[in-house]
């Protein structure tokens, strides 16, 4: 697992940036479909701006990517302020190439919720897995919505949210935990696991205790994102503040080994 350390949120969101553009246009170069898994929240917006700033410039094309997203609420319309749907359209979608029949989006209003989450997992397979998954992780170690506790085999389902995250995400409800959904759709850990890369972002101090647990600690299911140490190709990249709990040992080792990666943009 490689982890890298920038400056600023800004150097995260451009790294990476820069990293997702370089393995779209490698697949392209060999006339293959690129398949790429995506999260919501505020981390990944820096990230969404420089990938539309590098499609306006020209630099990448998404005709030919494939998007599947983590997670969704059950319950809320597509159209939904706070919808994950409204999110990606808002935050990235409308403001690239992609084809429309390309965006994979659990639909949290399915009549059969459980065949909703089997066929998404056998939509993943049909296009030959994914090949990048992006991902966050939450101040309690959890990726999408596997929250801790969730098992290291788990696939696409439905999941009860811990009070947290609905804590968390009642900022985005007029901080008001009754309009927060209770339940949601998500893919599992093995789900993102599977793909054939996983790039998460950690920024900011309030995910400095989860980061330092999942960099230096055991694999755990308490913090779901540990689950990154037995994946071949995990990199997380974070900025200075989300390892203000991580040894300075460890901290200077990583800052050695991952010098030529180090980006400062203000």
């Amino acid at each position: 697992m490689r982890l890298l350390i920038q400056p600023n949120y800004n150097s995260v969101s451009y790294w990476t940036a820069e990293y997702i553009i370089k393995e779209i246009n490698k697949a392209q170069q060999k006339d293959k479909k690129f398949v790429l898994g995506l999260p919501t929240g505020s981390t990944p917006l820096g990230t969404y701006q420089y990938l539309i700033n590098a499609y306006n410039d020209k630099r990448v094309s998404f005709k030919d990517v494939i998007t599947f997203n983590m997670d969704e609420y059950v319950g809320i319309a597509e159209d939904h302020p706070e919808s994950y749907h409204f999110f990606m359209r808002k935050n990235f979608f409308d403001h690239i190439d992609i084809q429309q029949e390309n965006i994979n989006i659990l639909n949290g209003n399915a009549e059969d919720l459980e065949k909703e989450c089997n066929d998404y997992e056998e939509k993943i397979k049909s296009v030959g897995g994914i090949d990048l998954f992006l991902g966050g992780i939450g101040p309690d170690g959890h990726i999408a919505f596997n929250e801790p506790g969730s098992s290291f085999t788990s696939k696409t389902r439905i999941k009860t949210l811990t009070e947290d995250t609905i804590v968390a995400n009642s900022r985005f409800f007029d901080n008001d935990m009754t309009k927060v959904p209770k339940t949601a759709l998500t893919v599992g850990v093995e789900t993102i696991l599977s793909a054939k890369e996983v790039i998460i972002i950690a920024n900011g101090h309030s995910k400095a205790r989860a980061l330092a647990k999942v960099i230096e600690g055991g694999i755990s299911q308490r913090w779901t994102v540990s689950a990154l140490q037995l994946h071949p190709k995990g990199i997380i990249v974070c900025d200075e503040q989300a390892v203000y709990e991580i040894t300075v040992g460890t901290y200077r080792y990583f800052k050695q080994l991952e010098k030529d990666n180090l980006i400062n943009i203000d």
